[in-house]
């Protein structure tokens, strides 16, 4: 039996969610593609909510975060507006682009608010960082992002290929741009 990571676990969760193109895997699944137990993939995490949670909060981080550059020029509120487009953009493209995994990000983050805020941490401190904000608990950030909400949240995702897409953005960014 080989001995597994955390991080191998996840990416043979994600590998099989996208080659079977459904986000329904079974721990007999991963733990038959790993060579092992149950019982070592339960040694890292506490239970299948966790590991779905994991794999579907990395596949964020990794698909929509960290795929967004940090703007450079313009004042504090342009490098927002940037930013908050490249986010809905990112969002967008992770529906359209990875239904698998949207699905399994659905289901296990965007339907939780408590692992929701988590995830959505990292966005909360490059709003921070872009502001100038120093707010060790995020609240103006999360206000901020919770605004756009429709261009984030699934409930939204049949609207997001409409042709009105850029200018319900823009519209919303006029609303917020006078409270920053």
């Amino acid at each position: 039996m080989a001995k597994i990571t955390r991080e191998k676990i996840l990416a043979t969760a994600e590998t099989l969610i996208t080659a079977n193109q459904q986000p329904a895997v079974t721990l007999d699944q991963i733990a038959q593609q790993l060579d092992v137990t149950h019982a070592a993939i339960y040694k890292h995490f506490t239970n299948k909510q966790a590991l779905w949670e994991a794999v579907a909060a990395a596949w964020f981080q990794r698909t929509i975060i960290n795929q967004i550059p940090l703007p450079t020029t313009g004042t504090p509120a342009e490098q927002l507006h940037d930013w908050l487009w490249a986010f809905a953009n990112a969002k967008k493209h992770a529906y359209n682009d990875h239904p698998q995994m949207f699905a399994l990000n659905t289901r296990y983050i965007d339907s939780n608010p408590t692992a929701l805020r988590a995830v959505l941490t990292s966005a909360y401190v490059v709003i921070d960082t872009i502001m100038g904000y120093d707010d060790a608990h995020h609240e103006r950030a999360e206000t901020i992002l919770s605004a756009f909400s429709v261009f984030a949240l699934p409930t939204f995702k049949d609207t997001w290929n409409d042709d009105d897409y850029a200018a319900r953005f823009e519209a919303l960014w006029q609303l917020i741009v006078r409270g920053l």
